[in-house]
């Protein structure tokens, strides 16, 4: 068991799982999100039932230690590739991943991070955190979102980190189905276009949301 987490393929591995399971979250998540869109009451219910389902409660652990092994092994990784490659040699080999989005993941996962902090302080500390550390919860979600969302300034940051998140998943996704073992020339191409496709809805949901309100197509909290 040491051995996966000293060998780089073990690291590597990990960090794909991770990555992987952080994507069915967001599909949940985004899910959940996109309620607001609907009506007043129908997102409020759905963060109720967040709030309140034992399943959700069990899982916020569980999801916030996938989130800190996802980043842990991303940083030990990088680290360890720029020591192994302190000079930038210019590689023209084909087989070579020439995407921008491969090249900058790193930077990209710092500010999806940088912007999830700021999320979960606007959002989820005030709502499902107040559960746990025996607090009240926000009586309105859909008010928090209404008022947040009604700033241009918070839009702005918003639509940037969802097109960090849109780079990050759109390469991650079949990236880490690849270090799994699926690495031919059969299944990447399709692979590539699932994560592709994948990403772009799950980034248009996203950014719908601050588009609604910030149009004033949201109804007013009651």
């Amino acid at each position: 068991m040491s051995n996966i987490f000293c060998s780089s393929i073990g690291k590597k591995l990990i960090m794909s799982l991770s990555g992987l399971f952080l994507v069915i979250f967001l599909l949940l998540h985004v899910s959940i999100n996109v309620t607001a869109l609907f009506s007043q009451n129908a997102y409020n219910a759905a963060c109720r039932f967040m709030d309140t389902n034992i399943l959700i409660q069990v899982m916020v652990p569980v999801l916030a230690l996938g989130f800190a092994v996802h980043i842990l092994f991303s940083l030990i990784i990088t680290v360890k590739n720029q020591k192994a490659r302190p000079v930038k040699y210019s590689v023209s080999s084909k087989t070579e991943t020439s995407s921008w989005a491969a090249k900058n993941m790193f930077v990209i996962g710092v500010i999806v991070l940088c912007f999830l902090g700021l999320h979960l302080t606007h959002f989820w500390a005030k709502m499902q955190l107040q559960h746990f550390i025996g607090g009240h919860g926000e009586d309105n979600p859909y008010a928090l979102v209404y008022t947040l969302f009604g700033e241009w300034y918070y839009c702005v940051l918003y639509v940037v980190w969802i097109a960090a998140l849109y780079f990050h998943i759109s390469h991650g996704f079949w990236s880490a189905f690849q270090t799994l073992g699926i690495n031919n020339s059969k299944w990447i191409p399709r692979l590539q276009i699932i994560a592709k496709i994948y990403a772009i809805l799950v980034a248009l949901a996203f950014i719908s949301i601050p588009l609604y309100f910030i149009l004033g197509l949201g109804e007013p909290p009651k």
